[in-house]
């Protein structure tokens, strides 16, 4: 193809026309999939543009993109797709004075205040993606955020831009004085032609646009209008959506940081009650007046994380509560705003002892941690949402339309109404100061009822914004899902006037076609990531995924769970997703992975896509963290589904020899021991190195963990005081064979706490006990369920009576939470499951039940902790921490760091060494390097302590071996 061919010449960045790529940029957060022709990835603004005037040669069309969580369809079309988020998301130049700054529009703005923090500033569109949206995409979209009503929207906080037409044509959109005379410089006749338009058209745009602050629909032609200040002209770019002109700065309008808030949670016992109060509220001149209602609280109280937060937040069984926010500079003023809120709930005739409709009061919530609680569960109201695992899903169409404060109660109880009489159900969060509420009703667009009412609750709901004056596009742009409608709510004038806008700007319709004029019916099904030829022919699969619906016992639907909201596009907090948080392509983050697996088993990736070798490159830097599982806000487990894609991958290519080598190592492990000194060497030899890189994969730069003739084998099967309570240790084949010295330090801690310790021999007779973890890693799934049966039958006895089981490595022990469940249904594998705890979890557990008796002494002064992905992923990493604390004197700070990188076998291959240790420097070794030598480093997971080995030089500790070296130090200074 010439276009690529071109591309691939004059672009050094990536350049993609493969289908697997392609495919992972057909889809944002919206309903809609549009495959493109091609993506580019620039690596410079100049290659950006330079792929803009190739593509314009060609006649092909071109569409910016930032994260890619365009709600609306706007980041989707058929020509090339520019991904700007890469490498353009540098701050230009930063004027901490006149508090503004210059960013190329790929930055993500939580990165971008990151870097403004330090100087006590930050940019407050805080949108609820902002640990993925870009600014280039917030200004396309003119994103607003949940404190628009203090901040105002992206518009309001856009000083300049720098844009290209689709001609080439490089402009600088800023402000212009509205004198003809002094606009005749190259290309700003355009400027002067929009000017000319907004006086033409002021008495009809007057007329004509909505009086809230949240309408962003269509273009912002009131930015055109003759005033007395001088006109900006990249308030008319900003809400374009990629349609009039090529981003290539923008120069962003600067606040200081909030230093001091509180939070009054007022409840109501009817939601129409609360959304009628709403505009009472506001007069106290808060920051935000957020909503989360029944539904949402409900929801809420399931998830284990937002628990706590709800359990202190909320009182009694509100119908809705409205989150205020105060923050002024001085906290006591805030304090007063706080009071003045309760006394006006009083005024307005709530009060805790009334009957339901005026039911309420306020919860006051001055604790930082808790509001910062409070601020995500809110902020994960839509996630929450789209966590179900049915066939329909919340869809996003009305979501976010806005109408003036005092009709926003009845047009609330008129579109549950309207909800109803189309058979269905919604929720209703967010921005209740702003009159912008986010509706999501529920429908299975697979289905062509479903989408019939999808038009028909659209059509109802416009009619009724615009029957309240209030603007059916508050805050997520037009896209494919809402321009349709532009005529209904601005008039044919003014939809005459956007056509002129267009076509003045780009007369060839190169720039994001289809969105804002012109635009396909939102309900056409051919641009649905749906369509009605979707079909997944049943297929095999070796895990449970009977949880969710569709083919492949439900593997279909943990699929098709992927929205597409970006979280796992976050670069810090958390762990998701470390591939990503190392290259920054979409093909190594979890979105691009589940959207590569859609189109594989739906057969648009062609035959024997699953088990090809470019879905195995998918899939090549995940390395099984399973952070998704916890933080993705729908669920998707790509740890899980990996599994299924190396099971299909081995039914049809075999083995590799690495494979092999890490799958059967439990098998040969005991051999290996009898032969150490022969088996390592080939850490000792260069020869043996390259000649394992070559024939096995096996890097050459890494040392392989070292054999050793002593493997743990314990004396006897049960030791510790006859009358202790019973525990039993699980020895996993990694400590055994490589660092016995954690498990008999594990084995001398329960016995000195008084804990009768079983080690149990195999049920069969056989070998030492496996989890089956590493047959997983290579797919063999057959082998991993035997090496679970042999466990489970070891095992099943003590757990029948109750007997915790206890064990040292993360990713072994949860293996018996989380996949044993996947091979194994039958209640007995579930009590096993059930008292499966690591060996922190225990200790805590035993702690706060006031039975834990250890005499600890003092080690050290300072220790810095790594936790395992899968502690993490499984909410236990906080009891290393409260058990190291359990040691006198002893500081403990936690390492901000996603996965190490080792993960198993990962860190091993020749052709992912470098993958792995990129993730490694990301956070953890820069912090181990930093730490004092006399600062203990405590990591759990054997991958963890050989990586930080391997890339700091720093021996890193299990916490059994601190404990024990507490214990010694108790004893030696008593």
């Amino acid at each position: 193809m010439m276009l690529e061919d071109r591309l691939r010449r004059e672009i050094t960045g990536d350049v993609f026309f493969d289908a697997f790529n392609r495919g992972r940029y057909a889809t944002d957060a919206s309903f809609y999939q549009i495959m493109p022709l091609g993506v580019v990835v620039p690596r410079t603004v100049d290659e950006a543009l330079r792929t803009l005037a190739i593509a314009r040669d060609a006649g092909r069309i071109v569409t910016p993109r930032g994260g890619g969580t365009s709600q609306c369809g706007q980041t989707v079309n058929e020509g090339i797709v520019v991904d700007l988020s890469k490498h353009l998301n540098r701050i230009i130049s930063l004027d901490v004075e006149n508090r503004s700054c210059v960013v190329e529009p790929g930055i993500v703005l939580d990165d971008l205040n990151r870097q403004l923090k330090k100087h006590g500033l930050w940019f407050p569109v805080d949108v609820s993606t902002a640990s993925r949206a870009t600014i280039g995409g917030m200004a396309g979209n003119n994103s607003c955020g949940g404190r628009s009503l203090r901040y105002g929207t992206m518009r309001d906080n856009t000083l300049a831009m720098d844009a290209a037409l689709a001609d080439g044509t490089l402009l600088h959109f800023g402000e212009v004085p509205r004198d003809p005379a002094h606009l005749n410089d190259g290309g700003l006749a355009l400027f002067r032609d929009m000017l000319d338009l907004g006086a033409r058209e002021a008495a009809e745009i007057s007329e004509r646009f909505p009086k809230v602050q949240r309408r962003v629909g269509g273009y912002n032609l009131d930015a055109l209008v003759p005033r007395n200040a001088p006109n900006n002209m990249a308030h008319l770019l900003v809400g374009s959506e990629g349609t009039l002109a090529f981003t290539t700065r923008v120069e962003l309008k600067l606040w200081p940081v909030i230093r001091n808030k509180v939070l009054g949670v007022c409840h109501f016992g009817s939601f129409y009650e609360a959304m009628d109060a709403a505009q009472h509220l506001v007069k106290l001149r808060p920051i935000a007046v957020e909503l989360v209602d029944r539904t949402m609280l409900s929801l809420g109280r399931e998830i284990a994380m937002f628990q706590p937060i709800i359990a202190t937040a909320v009182r009694g069984d509100p119908d809705a509560v409205l989150i205020v926010e105060f923050a002024e500079e001085d906290q006591a003023e805030n304090l007063q705003r706080l009071k003045a809120l309760g006394e006006l709930m009083g005024d307005l005739g709530f009060g805790w002892n009334n009957g339901q409709r005026k039911w309420g009061g306020v919860v006051e919530i001055s604790d930082p941690a808790l509001q910062t609680g409070i601020a995500e569960f809110r902020a994960a109201g839509l996630n929450v949402m789209m966590s179900m695992k049915q066939e329909g899903k919340p869809v996003s169409f009305v979501e976010d339309c806005a109408v003036p404060l005092p009709h926003l109660a009845d047009y609330t109880e008129r579109l549950n109404a309207i909800f109803a009489r189309h058979g269905t159900r919604g929720t209703m969060y967010a921005h209740a100061s702003e009159g912008c509420l986010h509706v999501r009703p529920v429908l299975n667009l697979k289905l062509e009822k479903d989408v019939k009412a999808m038009r028909a609750i659209a059509e109802e709901t416009f009619a009724m914004v615009r029957e309240y004056k209030g603007s059916h596009s508050g805050e997520h742009g037009d896209g494919l899902v809402r321009s349709e409608f532009h005529e209904a709510m601005f008039g044919p004038r003014i939809i005459a006037d956007f056509r002129e806008v267009k076509h003045r700007f780009d007369p060839n319709n190169v720039l994001n076609p289809g969105k804002i004029v012109d635009a396909p019916k939102m309900d056409d099904r051919a641009l649905f990531r749906y369509p009605p030829d979707y079909r997944v022919p049943e297929l095999k699969t070796v895990l449970d995924w009977s949880v969710y619906p569709g083919a492949g016992g439900g593997f279909q639907g943990a699929v098709e769970m992927c929205n597409n909201n970006g979280a796992c596009r976050k670069l810090e907090g958390g762990v998701m997703c470390p591939s990503y948080r190392a290259t920054h392509d979409e093909k190594d983050v979890t979105r691009g992975r589940a959207n590569t697996l859609r189109l594989a088993i739906s057969g648009q990736l062609g035959s024997g896509a699953l088990a090809s070798d470019k879905m195995m490159d998918t899939l090549k830097l995940c390395v099984s963290c399973k952070a998704c599982r916890h933080e993705c806000p729908t669920g998707v487990d790509m740890a899980k589904m990996k599994i299924e894609v190396l099971a299909a991958r081995l039914a049809t290519h075999g083995l590799s020899l690495r494979d092999r080598l890490v799958g059967y190592l439990p098998r040969y492990a005991p051999l290996a021991a009898h032969f150490a000194p022969l088996a390592n060497w080939r850490n000792r030899s260069l020869l043996l190195r390259m000649l394992f890189e070559k024939v096995a994969g096996i890097s050459a730069q890494r040392a392989l963990p070292e054999w050793r003739r002593d493997v743990f084998k314990p004396g006897a099967e049960v030791t510790g005081p006859a009358d202790g309570r019973e525990v039993v240790l699980f020895a996993d084949t990694f400590n055994r064979a490589y660092e016995r010295e954690n498990l008999d330090a594990a084995l001398r801690v329960l016995v000195a706490a008084g804990y009768r310790v079983h080690l149990p021999k195999p049920a069969d007779g056989g070998r030492a006990l496996c989890c089956g973890r590493t047959f997983l890693s290579a797919g063999l799934v057959d082998h991993a369920r035997s090496e679970l049966d042999r466990l489970v039958a070891t095992y099943a006895p003590f757990a029948a009576r109750g007997v915790p089981i206890v064990g040292l490595e993360p990713s072994c022990l949860l293996t018996l939470r989380d996949e044993l469940l996947s091979l194994r249904s039958d209640d007995t594998a579930k009590a096993v499951s059930a008292q499966a705890l690591l060996f922190e979890e225990f200790l805590v557990r035993e702690a706060e039940a006031g039975r834990l008796q250890l005499p600890l002494g003092r080690v050290a002064a300072k220790a810095v902790v790594h936790g395992h992905c899968h502690q993490k992923s499984f909410g236990a990493f906080k009891p290393v921490e409260q058990v190291l604390r359990l040691i006198p004197e002893l500081n403990v700070e936690l390492i901000e760091s996603s996965c190490c990188g080792m993960a198993g076998a990962f860190g091993y291959g020749s052709d992912t060494y470098q993958a792995s240790i990129d993730m490694a420097e990301l956070s953890l070794l820069p912090a181990v390097r930093r730490a004092e030598a006399a600062t203990l480093v405590v990591a759990d997971g054997t991958s963890c302590r050989h990586q930080i080995a391997d890339g700091a030089s720093r021996a890193a500790l299990h916490v059994a071996r601190v404990l024990a070296m507490s214990l010694d130090s108790a004893r030696s200074n008593p």
